[in-house]
This record gives C-alpha cells, structure tokens and sequence, in this order.
C-alpha cells in the first residue's frame, strides 16, 4: 500500500520559505531594526525556527538607523532595514541604497502598502488617534479635524510628542496632504496651542492624569495600557477622526533589503515570513497591537479594523522627513 503524506499549510509555508532561491539554513542575516525591539525580537524568533537561519538584530530609533546606513552606503553590514515609521526607509530608498524586491514578495501586501519603486514593502501598520480625558471631553467636544487643534480654543489643551519619529510621520502626511503652507500654518498653530511631552505614553499618561485634555498618539499605546493594568488610560477613550481627514493617517513600518547584501536570498525569506502568516500572526496574537497588512491577514480582533479607519490615501514613498524636520524647526518645535 503506497503511504500519503500529508502536509499542513504551517509545513508548506515552512518549506516554501527554507527553500526560498538561494537560501540555506546556515546563512546568518543583519537586521537594522527601528522597530520595537519585542516584536522585532518575536519575528527573528519565529522565523529562525522556521528556517534555520539566524537573525542579529541591531536596535535603534528610525532616524538614527536610517542615517547610520546612508552614512555606511555599500559597505553597511546590514542585509534588511526595519522601520518603525515610514519616512525612515525612504530616505534610504532616495539614497538608492535598496535593492528590488521580487514581485511575488510585493504582492504579499496590498499596492498601498508598498512603495512605487518596488524596493521596499510595508510590514506592519498603526493608526494616529486622539486620546481624550473622557471625563472632560463629550462627543460633541471632541475636533473633527486634526486641522481644529490650532485653533484658539485649544490652547494649553492638547499635547504631542514633537520630537520623536511617531508624530513627525503625521506631519509628513499633513505636507502631503495639504502642502507646505497650510502644513507651516498649522506648525506654528501647534508652537501657541499644545503641550509637549517626551514620548507618546507619556502624552497619554498626562491626559489620563488630567494635565491635559487630548493627545495626539498612535493607537496601540493605548491597547498595550489597557491590556496590562490600565493604569495609564483608564481615564481616556480613543477618538479616530476618519472621514480622510489627515488626522486619520495610518503610517506604515516598513521592510528592505540592502543592495549591498552579501544574503540577499535570506533576506527576501525573512521579508516573505514576516509579511507571510507566521509574521502577521505575531502582530494578530501578539502584544504589540500594531495592524497586520499582508493579504488576508487578520488584525488584533481589539482593534478597529483598518477598513474603518477612512484613513486618507497617502504615498508612504513620498513621505518627506527633511522638509518636515525644516518646517518643524522654523516653526520651533524642534
């Protein structure tokens, strides 16, 4: 009798990915990671034990990872960049520093989640909200546009964290969206009216302890307190502005592979696990509550699912950090 083996779909999806063109077990790939380092650290787990090839990750933030191999050119040691904000990767694509991704690994994310040059591919995705003191603010109270917080009545009301990676990400979709001046406008609005704090939890932190009313984040430092303690949100409710509104920008991580990497088939395969099920698994059941992008992959059921978001169509390889980075400084806020 002729036996029949079975193979599961996690056993295809293990075969496909080892047998990837030119990718062997023993290979050992470089990771530049912006990303946050638990669920970078989970994706290098999850895939080494999948394929056999090891993963050393080197951490940092966005800007500085993102300079670093600029700096580095052909001779960084890096194989793949992760991003935890978009503006990042590109300013290494426009270096010309990627190289070309096949396009059956493209098509793991929609179009809208990949640049144009087909160099780099969105990985992971996370939502601008305003996080509000639900004691203070009503519904009706709440701005319907990003654009409503530089007005008068919002001054001392409102805080963000101007110099990290997370909120300079919203300004580049507002300058895409609205164009240098109103961009410059709403800057120096922004200088009068808000409250800076250090970091997006700490914005949060101070809305929830009455500081202030409403903070611009992004949506999982609220997830992530809420599924620990709720210590520093349990004041607070989420408000997603939508209707295309700037304010609902959803600014994607992204992934490349370094034209100058001596593995470039390992890689593609860590690329092609991460946006594969097993990658967009961690994000699913995962304590990161960042969105899942790959096609037919599941979010964090917590969420609100991305279709809702009525986020505003943006060109993440079009994101402008240098001209942002000039506007927010002549406007004083860094």
């Amino acid at each position: 009798m002729k036996l029949v083996h079975l193979v599961t779909p996690f056993a295809l999806l293990t075969a496909l990915v080892t047998a990837a063109p030119g990718a062997r077990a023993k290979d050992s790939i470089t990771v530049y990671n912006a990303q946050h380092a638990s669920l970078a650290k989970a994706w290098a787990a999850g895939f080494s034990k999948d394929t056999g090839i090891k993963v050393v990750l080197r951490n940092g933030s966005d800007t500085e990872m993102g300079n670093q191999i600029v700096q580095e050119g052909a001779a960084s040691p890096a194989d793949v960049f992760l991003t935890e904000n978009s503006p990042a990767i590109v300013l290494v694509d426009k270096a010309g520093l990627f190289a070309k991704l096949p396009q059956p690994l493209l098509d793991q994310v929609p179009p809208r989640f990949r640049a144009m040059s087909g160099s780099w591919m969105g990985i992971a995705a996370r939502s601008t909200v305003f996080a509000y003191d639900k004691r203070k603010l009503s519904a009706a109270q709440l701005p319907a546009s990003i654009l409503d917080l530089a007005k008068p009545e919002w001054k001392g009301r409102w805080a963000a964290s101007p110099s990290g990676a997370d909120f300079q990400a919203i300004v580049s979709a507002l300058l895409q969206l609205k164009g240098p001046g109103a961009t410059e406008a709403w800057l120096k609005a922004m200088k009068r009216n808000f409250v800076a704090y250090r970091g997006n939890s700490t914005a949060m932190k101070a809305v929830n302890a009455g500081e202030v009313e409403g903070a611009l984040i992004y949506h999982y430092y609220w997830f992530g307190d809420q599924a620990k303690t709720g210590e520093n949100s349990g004041n607070t409710a989420l408000h997603y502005f939508r209707h295309q509104d700037p304010g609902a920008f959803v600014s994607l991580s992204g992934g490349g592979v370094l034209a100058s990497s001596k593995h470039k088939a390992a890689a593609e395969a860590f690329l092609r696990w991460i946006t594969g099920p097993g990658g967009q698994a961690v994000l699913r059941d995962g304590d990161s509550f960042e969105y899942a992008v790959g096609v037919g992959e599941a979010s964090n059921p917590k969420l609100v699912p991305l279709a809702e978001l009525q986020a505003p169509t943006v060109d993440p390889s079009a994101l402008n950090s240098a001209e942002v980075t000039r506007l927010m400084i002549e406007a004083g806020l860094l």
